[in-house]
């Protein structure tokens, strides 16, 4: 079974022959979506080459604080625990567990640990004897009281010939701990959803154009939160000066609201679940200049026609196993205006906003949304930072979701 595991993952190989396991487990980590970046204790080495850790994680691996080419450069601990969203130790020796548990650093992977205000897992690879012995068990004892949580050990055939538990977990199986740790409690994961943000841009001339006031930060809150869910998303975009690293978001940039409407019809089809969040134009010049339009030229009246509502088509041709999710930006009427929009284009949430309310609508780091479904009454929420807005949206729309 693949899981969707859209985590940057700080993975610490540590010396023991269960490394030989290593690339197979990045392998595994990056099939499902992980970035992955590879810190090996100097034992390590014994086991696995960094060659090919590097060439499956396409990523160079590091193992010293210093780097030794005279150029004073070092490898930032500190920058590198906070880039992870999750780190694992797999393998997790004994020797490495010990050092953890009494806080000792005299390695890059310990100095990451002791960074690390991620989760954090092991996986414990040692002989049996070794497993069982009362220090081994109070130091893994002394990490989980800290948070740190384990995955195995599995019993099997060890090193030694001897078969009994301390055999690390396998690879796939360590991706399943990880998902159902991680994501695996939310509908989303694994689903494959379309998100729509930001403006679009409808030319008047190669250097003007119609547009709005849209920034895509709600559409982006979105974006990462579904795929911290454990979703793949596809996130189109407008003309935004957004940027995000989240694994498990694919993002296309059109410009104006036709290339929108061919992004999502491309797309549509093979998504569970739409959020419509940008907003496109309702209109564009209907005939925009070829050349740039001189100022002491006359202008002339601008003719305008109707884009295609994008939200409509989808409403329109949506399956009974998808969901769709439409934003309504209002000024006045809103809750008349949005129940309509939530009916005549078959939708199954609509989140309003109303730009009577500070700090809601384009711009703000903040919004401020009524959540309106068919069959429940409306659900207001406070003024909040659209990353929490994004968490209550697909909170409720979990809610509407099928249970798998």
């Amino acid at each position: 079974m693949e899981h969707a595991l859209p985590r940057k993952i700080l993975l610490g190989i540590t010396g023991g022959i269960a490394a030989y396991k290593a690339p197979y487990l990045v392998r595994a980590l990056v099939k499902a979506g992980a970035e992955v970046q590879v810190v090996m204790t100097p034992s390590a080495h014994d086991f696995v080459t960094p060659l090919a850790l590097a060439t499956v994680s396409k990523r160079p691996v590091l193992s010293e604080l210093f780097v030794r080419d005279g150029s004073g450069r070092w490898n930032d601990h500190v920058h590198l625990a906070r880039w992870a969203d999750v780190m694992l130790i797999a393998p997790a020796s004994a020797n490495t567990l010990g050092k953890m548990a009494q806080g000792l650093c005299d390695n890059l992977l310990l100095a990451c640990y002791l960074s690390a205000e991620c989760p954090v897992f092991v996986a414990p690879a040692m002989d049996l004897e070794m497993y069982r012995d009362t220090g081994v068990q109070a130091n893994l004892g002394a990490l989980k009281e800290r948070g740190v949580r384990t995955i195995g050990p599995a019993h099997g055939e060890l090193a030694s010939g001897l078969v009994g538990e301390g055999r690390m977990t396998e690879p796939d199986d360590i991706v399943t701990a990880l998902h159902m740790a991680l994501v695996g409690s939310s509908k989303l994961a694994g689903k494959r959803i379309l998100i729509t943000a930001g403006p679009t841009q409808e030319a008047i001339d190669p250097v003007r154009y119609i547009g709005n006031r849209s920034t895509g930060k709600m559409g982006f809150a979105l974006a990462e939160e579904a795929a911290w869910r454990g979703a793949h998303v596809e996130l189109v975009t407008g003309p935004v000066a957004l940027t995000t690293d989240r694994a498990g978001i694919t993002r296309s940039d059109v410009v104006s609201a036709a290339q929108m409407a061919e992004a999502c019809k491309t797309r549509f089809p093979d998504c569970d679940v739409a959020i419509a969040s940008a907003a496109v134009a309702d209109w564009r010049p209907a005939d925009p200049a070829a050349n740039k339009m001189k100022k002491g030229s006359a202008l002339g009246a601008l003719t305008l026609e109707p884009t295609e509502d994008i939200l409509a088509w989808m409403g329109g041709v949506k399956t009974a196993t998808q969901s769709l999710v439409g934003f309504a930006l209002e000024t006045d009427n809103e809750m008349a205006h949005a129940v309509g929009k939530l009916t005549r284009k078959n939708l199954d949430l609509v989140v309003l906003n109303s730009l009577r309310d500070a700090g809601a609508g384009f711009g703000h780091d903040t919004n401020q949304v009524t959540l309106l479904t068919r069959n429940n009454d409306p659900e207001a929420l406070p003024l909040m930072s659209k990353a929490a807005v994004a968490q209550r949206i697909l909170d409720r729309l979990e809610t509407l979701l099928p249970d798998a």
